[in-house]
């Protein structure tokens, strides 16, 4: 049995949007966030700049303390709509636990961003509220037609108008047809939750999964993980988004990437669907974590309704 999730209020002109770091170092990146702020005042909205987005500590983007300092400054302020996650890279989990939603239950508001801040979305998830899997302000490139449709998803679903997708068909796709909750994001980071109370539950949900930058023996063994820890004993259904920048290995795996998930997913009979433009590629569409969707898979389409 899931249960309703609040959805925060979708954005409208006037509003103000927050930029923030949880994660990586942004080393030369000022034309990117600045790219971001026009980009959110040419819709008519306003943007504010965490204090710390530029601070470099090492591998992060400042201190714990001073990422965790702004996020939860943005989840505390009653006068914003929307948290925008400069990059990923790796960071939030570490700042998890310092994360205090008192405030933010009494304001909810969306939280966009993909990849390490997956973590984030899980907590979310598991504290009651949607959020919105999508563009981070490092994917603003000078270059917008290359990531057009990945702008105008984004656009669409903080303004309240979450997009439909019809997917390319793909060989590997498992047919059926599934309702429920969409949850997921980055695969490496939904296995290193496993054991802590962000770990979701995927009972009677749909599962979203995208990588980058492993071996192929990695995503399986990351599949296995979850596999074992009963992640998909009751999950609804399943859909892959881009797996790119697989490395080679001097020991070949001997299969695509589609069939290790499919062999380890052989087991169950839910419905699964590849070829999602979602994740670490130019055209990285929007997905509302949290939100209710149907899904229907056959060999040569699929699509993914938010209801």
């Amino acid at each position: 049995m899931t249960t309703d999730l609040v959805q925060p209020p979708y954005l409208k002109a006037g509003d103000t949007v927050a930029i923030v770091a949880p994660s990586g170092i942004l080393k030369n990146r000022e034309a990117e966030v600045q790219r971001s702020v026009d980009l959110l005042k040419s819709w008519g909205l306003n943007a504010v700049v965490g204090k710390h987005v530029f601070n470099q500590n090492n591998h992060f983007a400042g201190t714990d303390e001073e990422r965790c300092e702004d996020l939860q400054k943005a989840f505390d302020d009653p006068t914003l709509s929307a948290i925008w996650c400069a990059r990923g890279g790796y960071g939030s989990a570490r700042i998890l636990d310092k994360i205090d939603y008192t405030k933010f239950k009494k304001h909810p508001k969306w939280v966009i961003g993909y990849s390490d801040i997956t973590a984030i979305h899980n907590q979310l998830h598991n504290e009651g509220f949607e959020s919105i899997h999508g563009l981070m302000c490092t994917s603003l490139s000078d270059d917008f037609d290359k990531i057009k449709e990945t702008i105008e998803t984004f656009k669409s679903t903080i303004f309240g108008n979450p997009v439909n997708y019809e997917l390319e068909g793909s060989k590997y796709n498992r047919a059926g047809e599934a309702k429920g909750q969409l949850v997921g994001g980055n695969l490496t980071i939904l296995q290193t939750m496993l054991g802590s109370k962000e770990s979701i539950d995927t009972s009677g949900k749909i599962l979203f999964i995208e990588e980058i930058g492993e071996y192929k023996y990695h995503i399986d063994r990351l599949l296995q993980s979850l596999k074992r820890a009963g992640y998909f004993e009751n999950c609804k259904g399943v859909i892959i988004g881009d797996m790119t920048k697989i490395k080679r290995n001097t020991t070949v795996w001997g299969t695509s990437v589609e069939q290790l998930i499919l062999d380890v997913l052989e087991d169950y009979d839910f419905p699964i669907a590849f070829n999602m433009p979602a994740g670490h590629e130019p055209d990285n569409r929007a997905l509302v974590f949290g939100k209710e969707v149907s899904l229907k898979v056959e060999k040569t389409t699929s699509s993914v309704t938010f209801e």
